[in-house]
């Protein structure tokens, strides 16, 4: 009899110890699957040592129907560098990678800094993932705009952080654009970084010596963020544009430029595009107006595209 209970009392002790060690795995997968929930494009799951300070931006009823913004914070080069990022609703619900433009913003400085809107509108036309980053010295950003310089590793930290973080960004087809002095930085973004497949040059500044002759407004700014005039500075200009080093673009280009632009002139576009389609698969939109920028018509232009085959 004694045998019995003895029997039975390790029968119930080892129940209640499965049942113990049962209760911590249980309570893991419940906070497993709760995080889940989110999947891959919960963007607050990314916060690190890198990036951080995430906010997710409260966009217009028609915005928010298509897509989500968050701006954040991340570090290169060792400093503070604010960024916005969209993200599709689409893309959000298929729970599967989805493809990304990198924006280069023009301006320097605050002029023509990127605002709440600047990437969810462009996401929620184009349904690709949109990040941007306001480079250094704007919005907060530490260390200085240096107008090509070494703001262009803010770029590149991007790129590093889509394709080593942000695991929902689908890098096959890794588009980079710009307009204007964003224009710029997307070239020399395709000159050194092997990741872009194709970019988007929007009244792009291709050509700084032109750009430094014909802006006697800008002057005075190039030449503060240079250190000197062309000739005084030739190589830190040639490094800034990319008429002098076109055929090492190897990905495809869509250039677009308004004739009468008064801010970059068409003959910019002109000449690099007569360089590029020696060397790979350029397109070239034109417009018979002065708009410096993006047109509306642009974007359907734009669409398409970007859906062609990757040559």
């Amino acid at each position: 009899m004694k045998k019995t209970i003895s029997i039975i009392l390790a029968a119930i002790l080892l129940i209640l110890s499965f049942a113990a060690c049962g209760a911590p795995e249980n309570s893991e997968k419940s906070e497993k699957s709760e995080s889940a929930k989110g999947g891959i494009y919960n963007f607050e799951d990314y916060k690190s040592s890198e990036v951080f300070d995430i906010e997710k931006i409260k966009l217009s009823d028609g915005l928010a129907e298509k897509c989500v913004t968050y701006k954040f914070s991340y570090l290169s080069d060792g400093g503070i560098i604010k960024a916005y990022i969209s993200i599709p609703n689409s893309a959000a619900e298929s729970e599967k990678p989805c493809k990304c433009i990198l924006y280069n913003r023009g301006g320097n400085k605050e002029i023509g800094m990127l605002t709440d809107n600047s990437t969810a509108n462009m996401c929620a036309v184009l349904d690709y993932i949109v990040i941007a980053s306001q480079y250094r010295g704007t919005d907060g950003s530490e260390m200085a705009d240096q107008f090509g310089g070494d703001d262009l590793h803010d770029v590149i930290k991007l790129i590093d952080l889509c394709q080593n973080d942000f695991s929902f960004v689908d890098m096959t087809d890794f588009c980079v654009a710009g307009e204007s002095r964003g224009g710029m930085m997307t070239y020399m973004t395709a000159r050194q970084d092997s990741r872009v497949k194709r970019i988007i040059a929007v009244s792009a500044l291709s050509d700084l010596f032109k750009g430094y002759d014909e802006r006697k407004d800008m002057q005075d700014v190039i030449y503060s963020y240079i250190g000197g005039t062309p000739k005084e500075r030739k190589a830190e200009y040639e490094k800034r544009s990319a008429i002098y080093w076109a055929d090492e673009i190897k990905v495809p280009v869509l250039i677009i430029h308004s004739k009468n632009d008064k801010q970059v002139s068409f003959k910019q576009a002109e000449e690099m595009y007569a360089k590029l389609k020696k060397t790979t698969d350029c397109t070239f939109i034109t417009h018979d107006d002065d708009v410096h920028g993006i047109h509306k018509e642009d974007l359907k232009t734009i669409t398409d595209w970007l859906n062609k085959t990757t040559a």
